[in-house]
């Protein structure tokens, strides 16, 4: 980065500009080499160019006001004016080396022995239980509390986590990098972003795997506190493939309280045995309807949730709580179309008020040891 003019201003407007973050990596674009020149003419008006990642990048209209603002406010800066540049071929390879640590080549972060990202896969046995609905919520309540929050859509066939949470734009590609729209604080990526309005999936095992890959690992996530994968119903590909790529990741499986739905869900919870993944826990949901009248109409039945949990815990060996039980409120549906789930639209609401509890709990699990490098040595006697 080249400076000209008044070197006391321009260090204070080097300085304003530190605290610029670029919208999609969330670093400062001070670290991320934006910042291609300062210059300071008379009068106080200041000139700053900016590199952006790409032509057209679809938060430049954000840098330039944040950038505006940024040196507009400090004193002596009478006009700002920002010009929009586009890094070089060895400019953008320099910064997805460097987001990614070093290495040149795409790794999955959250497999590295040294991540600290809790990994949640939200499964269900049959479609229509409201899986989408309960990833979305609990995605959006942990931002909501100030973590970083990621969200793989994995249900390739039938993805819906784009419109539940609002996003309607591509990731931004930085040559083989993704960078993942941001909604609501939370970072998302779907195959529903790359396929025109309509038209279905048609994919082979190989295909959804790779796939899934991709999103892992092509995709730059930056320090997630969470990941949660919205998985396909079932116990089919795409729950084995997250068990390969993310051996540290566990499961929250979603039910109603229907007897039917509770023992398809019981089985896409047992698929932990085979793949050496931990059970956090279930959340019933569709529990019962409240009335007018403060009683509770059971729509769905009852228990559902609660029998999964117990067989679950005699299967693995371990506790498997019922995490939470979501009862049928309208605006959790409402919301949901709309794009703004309803831990944010409505909060007190009932069903709001139980999503994020249960995105509590999950957010103060600790990270589990699975692939995880101890340190620890073998000592000889």
């Amino acid at each position: 980065m080249t400076t000209t003019g008044s070197s006391d201003l321009g260090e204070r407007v080097r300085a304003a500009l530190a605290t610029v973050v670029d919208p999609e990596i969330r670093r400062p674009i001070t670290d991320l080499g934006m910042v291609r020149s300062v210059d300071v003419h008379d009068g106080g008006r200041v000139t700053v160019g900016v590199d952006l990642t790409v032509a057209g990048c679809p938060m430049k209209g954000t840098l330039v006001r944040d950038v505006t603002a940024a040196v507009g406010q400090l004193d002596d800066v009478t006009d700002v004016d920002v010009e929009l540049g586009v890094m070089t071929p060895e400019q953008r390879q320099a910064l997805r080396s460097q987001l990614r640590g070093g290495a040149g080549d795409p790794v999955i972060p959250f497999a590295q022995p040294g991540s600290l990202t809790k990994v949640f896969a939200i499964a269900s046995g049959k479609g229509g239980v409201g899986k989408s609905s309960v990833t979305a919520n609990l995605a959006a309540a942990m931002a909501a509390d100030g973590l970083n929050v990621g969200v793989v859509d994995a249900d390739i066939y039938g993805f819906s986590i784009p419109r539940m949470l609002g996003v309607d734009r591509q990731p931004t590609r930085v040559d083989s990098m993704l960078l993942p729209p941001i909604e609501h604080g939370v970072k998302v990526v779907s195959i529903g972003m790359f396929v025109p309005e309509g038209q279905p999936v048609v994919w082979r095992g190989p295909m959804l795997h790779r796939a899934l890959e991709q999103f892992l690992a092509d995709v730059f996530w930056g320090d997630l506190d969470v990941l949660l994968l919205d998985l396909p119903p079932g116990t089919g590909d795409i729950a084995i493939s997250v068990a390969q790529l993310l051996p540290g990741s566990e499961i929250v499986v979603v039910t109603t309280p229907q007897a039917a739905a509770a023992e398809v869900a019981e089985r896409a919870g047992s698929v932990a045995t085979q793949t050496s993944q931990g059970v956090v826990g279930v959340v019933e949901n569709m529990s019962w309807l409240e009335q007018s009248d403060g009683t509770r109409l059971e729509v769905f039945g009852s228990g559902g949730g609660r029998r999964v949990a117990e067989r679950l815990s005699a299967t693995m060996g371990t506790e498997v709580p019922l995490l939470g039980q979501v009862p049928l409120d309208v605006e959790v549906r409402q919301a949901g179309d709309d794009g703004t789930p309803v831990v944010l639209a409505a909060p007190e609401s009932p069903g709001a008020r139980v999503l994020r509890d249960v995105a509590r709990s999950l957010a103060a699990r600790t990270r589990g040891l699975a692939g995880m490098r101890l340190d620890i040595s073998p000592v000889g006697r």
